[in-house]
């Protein structure tokens, strides 16, 4: 697959640097569809110059196997990521490479799998009928945002212990904060966005340190008590500096993405009033007067499909960045050492090889009978893939389940008209307006 040396003799893949120094960045950051447009012109894998680097775009299953999987170790994920998220998110492990990687991500697992997730169950359910019975008060609102508070709330209760009210309304604040400032110019002026963020990052890491320090004298069963507790095989721990900046992920990682599916979720069953309806009946014949359980969770097929494909046609981040530690060839082009490789997301989940008429909304195409992920392997990636699939996979699914069984077995909701449903990408996916909508209990 690779030889040693670079080698340019063999043939770069096709594209355009673009212009001296800024190469194609600016397009790249203003064109939405800068990439498809490129993809249609060059094919599935091309180059340019972005961000003040030579970058090879690669589309489709096989390239996300081979960067995710087979050949992943000829690309670092520490290299992938701006310096702004380095700084502001610290150390953690999305940052992680190698031995270091496979230590704290075994640590971490215990908090996301198995016994944790059921004693999460509860929490996550209050948390979200407060929520659906205070939409129902308010009747119209912008879903988007309230969705964000409400997964945040979920999130920071579980992962750091906070008590929902104004420490979370504080919480969410700094978070915001934070979040904006990983999409803004590094100045470092108090004023600035950027100076903004890296206040609330050094506020939230004083709120967990508070919140470790108390589980390390009283131990507790939410993620932060489990990571504290959590051990290697020679016995041990994450250090506080450790623990603080991987639960500040957990939060970052625990909500937004969450918040961008759901929102999604909402939006399409209102448009597809039959899959709507197919996904009320499957709930209605599941509800009882009691809490739902695990096992209920796992009796919903068709809800199933329906946030498959939710996350096929609207995942919530666009692709990945990785730097190229080492020179590869991938379709017959050589792409050399020190250059980023981005894999794209959205564009795989849109080829029509793998899912026949990639547009519609259609989540029959994940039923048994058709199955049509299971064509290729790493054809739906939304949550990544190979041995850095995301974390809270499960803790994710089962926060959605969970929501969108009491909304589908109790409310109605209706799309405000004339608002603005094109989507934007930044932080991730949502649709301009926010989803602004009527909704109210059924009767």
């Amino acid at each position: 697959m690779t030889t040693k040396g670079a080698d340019y003799s063999r043939p770069l893949p096709p594209g355009s640097f673009g212009l001296p120094v800024i190469g194609e960045t600016l397009s790249f950051l203003f064109d939405p569809n800068f990439a498809t447009k490129r993809q249609k012109k060059y094919g599935s894998i091309f180059k340019t110059k972005i961000l003040g680097r030579p970058t090879v775009i690669m589309v489709g299953p096989e390239a996300n196997r081979f960067i995710l999987s087979s050949d992943m170790h000829r690309f670092s994920w520490r290299d992938g990521w701006p310096d702004t998220f380095k700084e502001l998110l610290g150390e953690s492990l999305f940052l992680q490479e190698g031995e270091q990687h496979r230590r704290n991500r075994k640590l971490l697992m215990p908090a996301f799998h198995g016994p944790a997730l059921a004693n999460y169950m509860a929490t996550m359910e209050r948390i979200t009928k407060s929520y659906l019975e205070k939409w129902e008060s308010l009747g119209t609102f912008t879903w988007f945002s309230e969705l964000k508070q409400m997964t945040f709330e979920i999130a920071s209760t579980l992962l750091i212990g906070s008590e929902p009210g104004s420490l979370t309304a504080r919480l969410s604040q700094w978070f915001t904060e934070l979040t904006t400032g990983l999409f803004s110019l590094p100045l470092r002026l108090g004023w600035t966005p950027y100076g903004r963020a890296l206040r609330a990052r050094d506020q939230l890491l004083d709120h967990i340190e508070q919140a470790v320090l108390k589980r390390q004298q009283e131990p507790a069963q939410d993620a932060l008590g489990l990571l504290v507790q959590s051990r290697d095989e020679e016995g041990n721990g994450l250090s506080l500096e450790e623990i603080k900046v991987q639960a500040l992920l957990m939060l970052f990682a625990g909500h937004e993405t969450t918040t961008s599916m759901l929102t999604s979720f909402c939006m399409a069953l209102a448009q597809h009033p039959e899959v709507l309806e197919r996904a009320r009946a499957e709930q209605q014949q599941l509800a009882t007067d009691s809490s739902l359980t695990l096992d209920q969770l796992k009796q919903m097929p068709y809800l199933e499909q329906v946030l498959r494909e939710v996350e096929r046609l609207y995942p919530p981040i666009g692709g990945g960045f990785r730097g190229v530690e080492e020179e590869f060839e991938f379709n017959g082009y050589y792409v050399p050492k020190g250059w980023m490789a981005l894999y794209r997301i959205n564009a795989t989940h849109i080829d029509s090889q793998v899912y026949p008429e990639p547009e519609r909304f259609d989540p029959d195409r994940f039923s048994p009978e058709r199955a049509e992920h299971k064509k290729q392997e790493f054809s739906l990636v939304g949550f990544g893939g190979g041995p850095r699939i995301c974390l809270g996979i499960a803790f994710a699914q089962m926060e959605m389940k969970i929501f969108a069984a009491h909304l589908l077995r109790h409310y109605t909701w209706e799309l405000v008209p004339q608002q603005d449903l094109t989507l934007d990408p930044i932080p991730t996916l949502h649709p301009r307006s926010g989803l602004r909508v009527e909704f109210r209990k059924m009767s």
